[in-house]
């Protein structure tokens, strides 16, 4: 792992095994930066089941690809099953949460290069 203006990225040049990138923690939402740039970010993130991650609104586009298990994602008041190898762009400006009413691990990528619609 290397150390870039303390976040913490994956070693680059390396393969890695994308779902052992985070573990589960009991009790809790935990994420793991892959790679954090001005430009955009792309994050693992591990859900316990029965966590939640509050709603909220993103100003760009946000890719969000379900690596492991079963996630519940509300974009805009509608709600999506997602299993493992299922991606969703959530648009810009949308409302959105994640249910995990089982464990699941994510990757969300965040492009930040304007403000398309």
């Amino acid at each position: 792992m290397k150390k870039s203006n303390k976040v913490v990225e994956v070693e680059k040049g390396k393969i890695h095994i994308v779902v052992e990138l985070i573990e589960y923690i009991s009790n809790a939402v935990l994420s793991k930066t892959i790679i954090k740039k001005v430009t955009g970010n792309e994050t693992a993130s591990s859900f316990d089941a029965g966590e939640e991650l509050a709603e909220k609104r993103s100003p760009f586009d946000t890719f969000i690809q379900i690596i492991e298990g079963v996630a519940e994602v509300n974009i805009n008041n509608k709600k999506f099953i997602m299993k493992q190898g299922d991606g969703i762009v959530i648009p810009a400006h949308s409302n959105h949460y994640f249910t995990a009413n089982e464990q699941f691990k994510m990757i969300s990528t965040v492009i930040k290069s304007g403000y398309e619609d």
